[in-house]
Parts: C-alpha cells; structure tokens; sequence
C-alpha cells in the first residue's frame, strides 16, 4: 500500500545556491529540441575540445591500478603526492605549513571554508569571481561579501574597495588568479597591497591558483603566498586546467604562515578530510608525474590558446555594442555589453535560442550593478569560433536594431 508522505521539503540552506555554468545548459536543451546546431563556449573543460590529457599521467594511474593501489589512502593524501606538491611550492617561493589532496580543488576550498568560517561570518570574494565560493558559503549559512574587480584597470582587484567591505564579521580574502571569468593576472602590486589590507585585520588569504601555469605573452604569476610568509593563506591548485585531467577530480590545499598560527585551523581540515576517508588513490599518483615530469604540454596549449585568445578580442571587440578587455591568462573571456538597462541573462538566453552560441550571462559570475556581461571560453578550436562570433556579431544586429539602437 502506497504511503501518503507529503512533499519533501529541501534544506534552506540550498535556497540560495546557484551555479551558472550549469544551469545555463537547460537553455541550451531547449535551443537543440528546436534544431538549432549549439556551439558551446560555456564549459571550461579542455577535454570537450581538443585537448588530451598527457599520457604520462594517464600511465602513472593505470600503474597504481595495476600495482593494487586502489584501497584508502592516507586522508590528506600520499606522501609521493605530497612532496611534489611541495617542492614544486618552494619553487615558487612557499614554505608549507601543510598540505592537503582533495577530490578536486573544489573539495580543498569546501574543506577550508568549513574550517573557518561560522554562520553569519563573511569572506570576501571577487565580483565577478567563480560562483563555487558563493555557493558554499550559502551552505553554510555565511555570506559572500562581494568586491570588484576593476575593468577599466585590466580586472585588477580595486584595493579601495576591498578595504571598505571588510567589517567585524569578515574571516578571509579570497583571489582567483588568474581570474575566471576575466583572465585576469593580478600584479605584485596589487598582490601585495591584499596582503597589507589581510594584515590590518587579520584576515586569512585564500588563493585560487588552479590556471597559474597558463599566463600569457611571456608573463610570469606570482603565487601571493610567496610574497610574505607571515600571513596565513591557503593556496588551491590541482590537475584539471593546466594538466588537462578535470576528470581525475585531483586537487589539493597548501596552508602557509606561522604554524601556532595555523595548527588548528589545519586540525580542523584534517578533521574533514578523515570524515570523508580519502580522495581517489590511485589518481594521486598523478601528481608527482605531473609537477616533476616533463612539461612540454604546456608549450602547446599556450600557443593554442594564445592564438584563440586574439581571435576572441579581435572579433568580440568588432562586434557593436560588445567590448572585451584582453584576458592575460586562464581561457576565459567576459566581454561587455555596452547597451543601457539590458539583462544579461536574458541577452544570453535570447542569444542561445536564436544562435545556439552557449554562454554564460555575468550575474551568474557577480558584476558591478549597472553592468552587464557575459563570458565565453575559448578553448574551441579557432574554426568553431570564428563561427560563434560571427553569430553573436548578426544577433546583435537584430538586437540593437529591435531596442531602437541601429547597427
């Protein structure tokens, strides 16, 4: 007999999360039922286009396979791992404090949110910024307290506006860099200048590192963490972007500052991670292949996404009523559009039914208010491009033209 249960009522704490990369891929559902051919420019995941992972890594995972390797590990990972996380952080002028590996990076800034932050505390996180932070922080009932980046000043951090947010409530600083959604790569100036405002009030950093070796036209990133080894900072990495494995799911945490300063946010983390038992074993054993072996993968994708990066501004920027500022690093893009009043998610979503070009509106990444946005990925090849723009600049056409605006 058929029980008579009412409607299962969702935690409240989900009411507020959203995550606009995915979500925006129901559109695009309903623009492929109707025949529209969808070219997506939404999904930063090189595996969909035409990368591959880089065989090495694939080899060290079947030989941990092949070798029984595929019970626990440690919960903060295996020490193979691990010391190749740390050397590669010395290299760039880190000393850990400890070193966490996560089913992706997003695990590691799930575990350190939790760690620190109580319900009703902030952290402030970049507008616009990767939405995974907001999402967390609403699950844990504690707020995402937004600061700009500055377009007109390459997408740096505004620095002025950073130290106007922070209040008696706030617990951390969170950077992305390079920055999705803008390919940003923040300066030593500016980096060092998040650190002052950290020290004045005792804020933790956390560095969202996960594109740091795809930087631009010679450009060197810089790894805050490096910059004053007195601050206590958490700094995320891992295999998806510039090792080509989003699927391994393998990233990880390195925690720096003085350690009676960190020892028992670290005993917090660790406490996490041991609820959870362990990420996948065997994947780990990726890791050391990938940040002590051979690197001429990288030389590749860079020219690759070099030239997709100049194809991207040269034409977005041809396009009348949509400006871009040049992206430095990552694969992202988050061009303006400069039409008054407009709703992004509704030019994106009038943009994917008439074009079947998938991209994802900019309030979905945090904007300053007035200003609408949208962000492509340019991991496509040049060909797929070339046609997306092509279709974004003849919709535009029609959209100005229907807004009374002209061509």
């Amino acid at each position: 007999m058929r029980g008579s249960f009412e409607p299962i009522k969702p935690a409240k704490r989900t009411e507020n999360i959203e995550y606009a990369v995915r979500d925006i891929v129901l559109v695009a559902e309903e623009a492929r039922k109707k025949g529209k051919e969808l070219l997506f420019l939404n999904i930063g995941d090189p595996i969909q286009y035409d990368f591959r992972t880089p065989a090495p890594l694939v080899e060290a995972t079947y030989q941990a396979m092949c070798e029984n390797l595929t019970g626990y590990s440690a919960s903060e990972g295996v020490d193979e791992a691990i010391c190749a996380i740390r050397k590669e952080a010395r290299q760039k002028g880190i000393e850990p404090a400890d070193i966490f590996i996560t089913t992706g990076a997003s695990e590691a800034i799930d575990f350190t949110l939790t760690a620190l932050v109580n319900e009703g505390e902030n952290v402030l996180v970049p507008y616009p910024g990767y939405p995974l932070y907001t999402a967390i922080l609403a699950k844990l009932g504690a707020e995402p307290n937004p600061y700009y980046l500055d377009e007109e000043n390459a997408w740096q951090p505004d620095l002025d506006d950073i130290a106007s947010k922070v209040n008696e409530k706030t617990r951390a600083i969170v950077i992305i860099n390079p920055n999705n959604p803008t390919g940003a790569v923040y300066s030593e100036e500016t980096l060092r200048g998040i650190i002052e405002i950290a020290k004045k009030h005792q804020l933790v950093i956390l560095s969202d590192e996960i594109y740091d070796k795809l930087v631009f036209d010679g450009k060197k990133h810089i790894s805050i963490a490096s910059l004053d080894p007195e601050v206590p900072m958490v700094t995320f990495n891992g295999l998806s972007k510039c090792y080509l494995a989003p699927g391994f799911r393998i990233g990880w945490g390195i925690v720096s500052g003085p350690w009676e300063v960190v020892r028992d946010f670290v005993e917090a983390i660790h406490k996490l991670a041991r609820a959870r038992l362990s990420t996948s074993h065997p994947k780990q054993y990726a890791i050391p292949v990938a940040l002590n072996g051979n690197q001429s993968h990288l030389q590749e994708v860079l020219e690759k996404l070099e030239r997709r990066r100049d194809l991207t501004v040269e034409m977005l920027n041809d396009i009348p009523g949509i400006s871009c500022v040049k992206p430095e690093g990552a694969f992202y893009a988050f061009p303006k559009i400069d039409i008054p009043g407009v709703s992004d998610r509704d030019f994106v979503k009038e943009l994917i039914a008439e074009t079947g070009v998938v991209v994802v509106h900019g309030s979905g990444f945090g904007q300053k208010p007035g200003t609408a946005h949208f962000r492509v990925v340019f991991l496509p090849p040049e060909d797929v491009l070339e046609r997306a723009y092509e279709r974004i600049k003849k919709f535009m056409k029609g959209y100005l033209s229907r807004k009374g605006l002209g061509a």
